[in-house]
């Protein structure tokens, strides 16, 4: 196995951790993060992990080859855009809400597309150091 390919669960981890702070932020500017706003936090987060995963998939996020060439950062962004209206259909869903709020999907993809950016450059670049560092004499 690869040295890439070992990367991969710390890649995901860090998505998600991405998923969690992109929530959080928006709870923070909207709402207090006592313990009664869980199950709404969980109706932003799940969709919103679950959509990311699933558009992912697709567009090639998780692939290693790609993962690692800064020309490639741009599919993040481009996954988090495809994501967000997804995330905000199913977060309806799950909060009985009768529509999709526009300017939520917006805001979402926005915000979760400058997440997953700095998280992706910030592994990205990390590697590419580690790299670096291991290839010296």
């Amino acid at each position: 196995m690869s040295l890439r390919n070992t990367r991969l669960p710390a890649l995901v981890a860090g998505d998600v951790a991405s998923l969690i702070a992109v929530t959080l932020i928006g709870f923070t500017f909207h709402e207090s993060l006592d313990s009664s706003r869980l199950y709404r936090m969980l109706a932003t987060f799940l969709p919103l992990t679950l959509s990311w995963f699933l558009v992912g998939a697709h567009v090639g996020v998780f692939d290693m080859d790609r993962v690692f060439r800064t020309r490639q950062l741009w599919r993040p962004v481009w996954t988090m855009v495809l994501a967000a209206p997804l995330a905000g259909l199913l977060r309806a869903v799950m909060l009985g809400a009768p529509a999709i709020v526009p300017v939520f999907v917006l805001v979402l993809a926005a915000v979760g597309a400058a997440g997953m950016l700095v998280w992706r450059a910030v592994f990205l670049f990390w590697h590419l150091r580690r790299s670096q560092v291991a290839a010296s004499p």
